[in-house]
Order: structure tokens, then sequence, then C-alpha cells
């Protein structure tokens, strides 16, 4: 029998608990440790036996850990703990800013071949598995448009953006489509939507003590690459409507490729979501691209990937003559 992944998480928030969550449902893989900021001994693992260290301890495990998965934000952790971390493991993160991924993909490939690790980023359903569907549209119809829908959902990235706004408690932000702009697409009709024109975005945020309203709104509104080119309404709201209302974390979305071939004739993909926990899919993604990350370090290879360049067959568990049988 194989030796199981081991894999590492770092960060126990709401991504880190669906990381730990999602490794249960692999038996090909295991979880041999979990770092945080926080004091060890006040995280609670699904799983007790697992030990929890110190993050400013994260180096001391090299020789025991095959993947790192990456469970903090977008906004700061993770372009300081990505490029830092492949210094040392092979890792996974969930980069969203989507602005900055070829900034961020270039400072992984410098750490990571420079210390012959593997870097996998921008890992989970958008940036991930949209995107695949996003290319897969473009290349299988060539003329034609493009189109992403997020949500109604609760966006972990945004809201994560929003709780770092200074004054700010607790925060969650939803993004919601516009109904009539999907079945303008889904026609056919192929319209030019602006960014505000598909999408708003609401948030619902609880202030800490003395902070003022009016400062918040503003920063959190002209906020760049989150909310700037949005319609965003900012709703201030007591903590204990926050833990009644806001607590659940679900999302999903759509890509659609509408398109023409041949002799004018209409074509059309379209790809969706709808997801009961937005942390716990996005684990779910991350925990397999663990798997193809292992393979591929193993087999030698070094610096940074994205989803466009790991083969598909590298996420399964199955080998490729069970793949062919029961999937092809």
């Amino acid at each position: 029998m194989k030796r199981q992944i081991r894999v590492a998480i770092a960060g126990y928030g709401n991504l880190g608990r669906g990381v730990e969550a999602a490794l249960q449902q692999n038996p090909d893989m295991r979880l041999v440790g979990v770092f945080s900021r926080r004091d060890p001994a006040g995280v609670g693992l699904l799983d007790g036996s697992v030990p929890v260290h110190a993050m400013a301890d994260i180096e001391q495990y090299q020789q025991e850990i095959d993947v790192m998965i990456l469970c903090g934000g977008s906004k700061t952790d993770l372009p300081e703990q990505s490029s830092y971390l492949a210094q040392f493991y092979n890792i996974v993160d969930s980069f969203d800013t989507h602005a900055r991924v070829n900034e961020h993909h270039s400072a992984l490939d410098q750490a990571a071949r420079k210390s012959g690790h593997l870097a996998m980023l921008s890992g989970g359903w958008d940036p991930g598995l949209f995107s695949l569907n996003r290319l897969f549209g473009e290349a299988v119809l060539p003329q034609g448009e493009t189109y992403t829908f997020w949500g109604k959902g609760l966006s972990q990235g945004h809201s994560d953006a929003v709780r770092r706004v200074p004054g700010v408690k607790k925060a969650v932000q939803y993004t919601l489509p516009s109904e009539s702009a999907i079945e303008r697409v889904r026609s056919g009709e192929q319209p030019a939507l602006s960014t505000r024109e598909k999408h708003t975005r609401e948030c619902y945020v609880v202030l800490s003590e003395g902070a003022d309203a009016s400062t918040v709104r503003e920063s959190i509104v002209t906020m760049p690459d989150y909310f700037a080119d949005y319609d965003t309404e900012v709703h201030f709201i007591d903590e204990a409507t926050f833990d009644r209302d806001h607590v659940a974390m679900p999302h999903g979305g759509f890509v659609i490729r509408s398109a023409v071939t041949g002799n004018n004739n209409r074509q059309t993909i379209e790809y969706s979501l709808n997801l009961g926990s937005n942390p716990e899919f996005t684990a779910s993604v991350l925990v397999a691209y663990a798997r193809a990350v292992h393979r591929l370090a193993s087999a030698g290879e070094t610096g940074a990937r994205t989803v466009f360049d790991i083969a598909p067959g590298l996420l399964s568990p199955k080998d490729p003559v069970q793949l062919r049988k029961e999937l092809l």
C-alpha cells in the first residue's frame, strides 16, 4: 500500500477547517499538522490527535510534510506567506485577487524554483474551476463571448478584505448577480456588459466600538480590486443580528460561453455551481490539487503552477487505467 500523502494546514479559520474535513474524505491523504498564529492550545481541531503548532515554528517540520495548504486571506496573508513558505514546502494556495495573479505567480515561481519546490496558486472555484471552464469555452468556441456571474453568495476573499478595514469588528460580503443580464446571455444575445451591470455587492458590518460609520463605508466602497468597480451597499448591524443571520456561507455562480459555429449556429456552454458551504467546497478543490502537486513534485517538477498547467487526471486518487475505464 502506498504511503499516505502528508498534508499540513497553514491558518485554521473557515477554510482551514474545510481542508481538515475534506482530508477526512480522502483516504490516500492525512493531516499531519496545523499551523496557527493563535495560541496552539486554544485551537480545537475536528481530530484532536493532530498536533497544532505555532506559525512561528513553521520552518521546523520540512521532513514531515509533503504538501502545505495555505488557508490565509488573499489581501494581506498570501502575498507574503506563499512565496515565503515555497522556500520550505510544496504548497497550494487560494489566491483570488484576479488583478494581481501574474505578480503573485512570478514571486512564487522564483521562490519555488530556487528552493526546488512546487507551488500551486489560485486553487478553488474562482479562480480555479471557473478558470478552466472559461478556457474550455474559448478554446472550443473561438467566435463568441464568455460571461462569469457569481452568487448569490458569500465571498470569503471579499469578506476578509472588509474585515481588514479599520473600525470593522465583523463583516460579510454577498455578491448578487443580475438575473436580467444572465437571461440576456443565455438567449444568445452576447451583450456588452459592464462590471456594474453584471453584479452588485452587499456588505453587512458590525462596527468596532467608537468607529465612524461614514469613514468605514468610504473605505469599503472605494477599495481597489474589490469594490471600487461595483455598486456596493454597506449595511451596519448589531452583533446579535450578525450572529443570527450571517454565519452561513453559501455561494455559487455560472460560467457561460455564448458563441456561433459554422453557418451561424448558436452554441452555448454553461457551467454552474450551487454551494451550501463556500469554504468547504473551496477546501475540497485545494485538497485535490494538493494530491496533484505532490505527484508532480515527486516527479521532480519545480516552480509555480495554476489550474491551466495541471492535468485533470492528477487530481484523482484513481490510476490512469481506472480513469479510462470508469470516466472516459
